[in-house]
C-alpha cells in the first residue's frame, strides 16, 4: 500500500469516529419524552402496592380445600392481600384457586352488590367465561378459574363451597 492509500484510509476511518461519537452524543442529549405512564408513576411512588389492612396472603393457606383423591393443591403465590393454588387433577392442572382481600380495592367488592347468584350462601359472579367467585363477609373475594376446557361452571360452585368458608369469614 501507499502512504497516500494509507492516509486516505486513517481520515476515513477518524471521520467515521467522528460521525459515530457525535450520533452518540446527540442521542444521549436529547430530551427524554415523557410517556403516557409517567403520571401515574409519579403519584404512586413511595404509596404500597397493597393496603396496609390487607391480611398477609399466607394467612389464607389454610382456607383452601384441602387434597384428596386425585385432586391435588398447589400453592404457587402468596402476597399482601393475595394467595393462589394450583388444583390438579391426576398430575394435570385444570384450576386456579384463589383468595384476594378486597380492602385494597373496593371496587372488587362492589361487582358482588346485585348479585343474585349464590354458592354456599354467599353472593356469586361469573369472572369472564372460565371464572367463578363468591364474596365472604363483605370482603374476601374467593374464585375458582378453569384453565381447562373440561372443569366446567359446575365443577367451579363444587370447590368454592370446598373452601373453609365459615373459617374465613371470621377473619378480621
Amino acid at each position: 500500500m501507499t502512504s497516500k492509500h494509507l492516509q486516505s484510509s486513517r481520515i476515513v476511518r477518524f471521520l467515521h469516529l467522528c460521525l459515530l461519537c457525535t450520533m452518540l452524543y446527540l442521542v444521549a442529549c436529547s430530551p427524554v419524552e415523557q410517556s403516557q405512564w409517567s403520571a401515574a408513576q409519579e403519584a404512586s411512588q413511595g404509596q404500597p402496592a397493597t393496603d396496609q389492612e390487607a391480611l398477609a396472603g399466607g394467612e389464607f393457606n389454610k382456607f383452601f380445600p384441602q387434597s384428596h383423591d386425585q385432586f391435588t393443591i398447589v400453592y404457587t403465590q402468596e402476597k399482601q392481600g393475595f394467595a393462589e393454588a394450583i388444583l390438579r387433577d391426576d398430575g394435570d392442572d385444570v384450576a386456579t384457586l384463589a383468595i384476594f382481600d378486597t380492602v385494597s380495592n373496593p371496587d372488587a367488592a362492589a361487582k358482588y352488590t346485585d348479585s343474585t347468584d349464590k354458592v354456599a350462601d354467599y353472593p356469586a359472579i361469573a369472572i369472564g367465561s372460565n371464572g367463578t367467585g363468591i364474596l365472604v363477609a363483605d370482603r374476601f373475594q374467593v374464585q375458582v378459574r378453569s384453565t381447562s376446557a373440561d372443569f366446567a361452571e359446575e365443577e367451579r360452585a363444587e370447590w368454592l363451597a370446598a373452601f373453609d368458608l365459615d373459617g374465613l369469614a371470621g377473619l378480621e
